[in-house]
């Protein structure tokens, strides 16, 4: 489960240097066939270009928690995600916001293999402090953005995309999602001139 959202965090990253992988490296540690499939398309479709078209300024599909939030103010967001991330000791090695989902999904993935960590320690306390707060976390910061981020990835023609957003709706747990506009297709050549991502080989 933890290598499942690490590689759900992976998918919305921006895909440069050792991304790729990383990416092919965990899909063969998950057994979920949505993600696996994700993750054969992402190696063939994702580039920096594109990345940016969809997640970036404008974006139909912004990647950040604050975009989807009408009520929270930025500063208390960023207040409440530092105070959970220093809590269990999390860094994660991103120049992404820390509102990113991305590095949301990742600090998911984190406190999964911290619960098992410690089960498999016989400390069931520490185990169920990471799973309960995993639980809040995911209440309080991603079932909001999952829904509306599938419904909008939904309509894009990057099959990766669509599927690592329904992947995500899925474990949030959220009602089924809002129906929304077509803002996709996003081109699938590279109007950015950005180019292809590194392989990192």
């Amino acid at each position: 489960e933890s290598a499942e959202w690490r590689l759900l965090s992976l998918l919305f990253e921006f895909p440069a240097g050792e991304w790729r992988m990383q990416v092919e490296a965990l899909a063969r540690e998950v057994h979920d066939p949505e993600l696996r499939e994700a993750a054969g398309h992402a190696l063939e479709e994702a580039t920096e270009g594109l990345y940016h078209s969809i997640f970036g300024p404008g974006g139909p599909a912004p990647g950040r928690e604050a975009s989807y939030q009408d009520t929270v103010q930025l500063g208390y967001l960023m207040s409440e995600l530092s105070a959970f991330y220093e809590a269990f000791a999390f860094q994660p090695k991103t120049s992404e916001a820390p509102d990113h989902i991305a590095v949301e999904t990742a600090f998911i993935g984190y406190l999964r293999l911290k619960e098992a960590y410690a089960r498999a320690c016989s400390e069931q306390e520490r185990s169920r402090v990471a799973a309960d707060a995993s639980r809040e976390f995911i209440e309080r910061h991603l079932r909001e953005v999952a829904g509306r981020m599938a419904a909008s990835l939904e309509h894009s023609d990057v099959r990766y995309l669509a599927l690592a957003g329904e992947a995500l709706h899925k474990r949030a747990g959220v009602p089924p999602k809002p129906s929304v506009a077509s803002l996709l297709p996003v081109l699938e050549d590279d109007p950015s001139g950005c180019g292809e991502a590194q392989q990192g080989f």
